[in-house]
């Protein structure tokens, strides 16, 4: 019947499900580990229509990927990037809090591929997590998000797709604020500050009593203040509300470079003024790495 009409695979193997006295949760997940289809297409509508969908399409990204036969270029002969597209989807629209690291862990146990395999254990986890995770970029552009925002997520390392994708829009509406792209470029700043002078060393705990300048100290004020505004936030993943609160932060940083001397001669101060500024990356990187947002140039 499939192989004379194509476009009722699913929709026979439920009616014959049904016919043969099948539950009728089990007929309407047959046909549902077809969905979706194709781009626009509705997501299964139970729970193990959802959970079938996602067995077999992962069981097929995990299966090609580990005999050597991921999409390359244009080329995707099993349709690797739409069955991607698909886990996220239902991820997404049945709102499945669901890491893809422990799903992959289990879906690669369960693979029997012999002497056949060309990539195994943790590396194939890894690749195929990128894989799918990349695919969001795609799904991003379409709504109008920039790559820069998907990256600014995308380097966190993250692997739940309804907390990443929660971020994203939360960093979308981040960008549309004024104090978006001051706060961008001054996160950006640290970052190199950073990167450069703590490559080689642990950072230091702020020490109050070594705060010398206004600007500093009431940096400091502000973060810390933060903080405890930030905890609950951050614990119901409420990252719109940790944007919009961490956006208050404009002026005190603004304030702060302009009055105080990062890399000051007393090797102390210079110490704990790094460790202020580790303070305020940390803060927002329990988002995003806002300085990504900044174009490369």
């Amino acid at each position: 019947m499939v192989g004379e009409f194509d476009d009722l695979q699913g929709d026979m193997g439920r009616d014959y499900a049904l016919n043969d006295g099948e539950d009728k949760e089990v007929a309407e997940a047959i046909f549902e580990q077809y969905l979706p289809r194709f781009s626009g297409d509705i997501v299964p509508g139970t729970v193990t229509g959802a959970a079938v969908a996602l067995a077999d399409r992962l069981d097929s990204l995990m299966g090609i990927f580990s005999i050597g036969q991921q999409p390359s270029g244009s080329r995707d002969p099993f349709a690797l990037r739409r069955a991607s597209l698909g886990v996220l989807r239902i991820i997404l629209e049945r709102n499945l809090d669901l890491d893809l690291v422990d799903i992959l862990r289990f879906c690669n146990a369960q693979l029997k591929v012999g002497k056949s395999a060309k990539l195994s254990g943790k590396d194939l986890e890894k690749q195929v997590l990128t894989y799918i995770l990349e695919r969001f970029k795609a799904v991003y552009k379409e709504k109008g998000v920039k790559t820069e925002v998907f990256l600014s997520v995308a380097t966190l390392g993250l692997s739940n797709p309804l907390d990443f994708d929660a971020r994203v829009c939360a960093v979308h509406q981040f960008t549309l604020l004024p104090e978006a792209s001051s706060l961008a470029a001054a996160n950006k700043r640290v970052s190199n500050i950073l990167a450069k002078q703590l490559a080689n060393q642990s950072a230091v705990s702020l020490a109050p009593n070594l705060l010398k300048e206004t600007a500093e100290k009431q940096l400091a004020n502000n973060l810390e203040d933060l903080e405890m505004l930030i905890a609950p936030l951050l614990a119901n993943r409420d990252y719109n509300g940790i944007l919009s609160k961490l956006a208050a932060l404009k002026e005190p940083v603004d304030q702060f470079f302009e009055d105080v001397m990062v890399m000051s001669d007393d090797i102390e101060l210079r110490q704990n003024r790094l460790a202020l500024l580790n303070k305020l990356q940390t803060l927002f990187m329990n988002v995003a790495d806002i300085s990504k947002l900044v174009p490369a140039k």
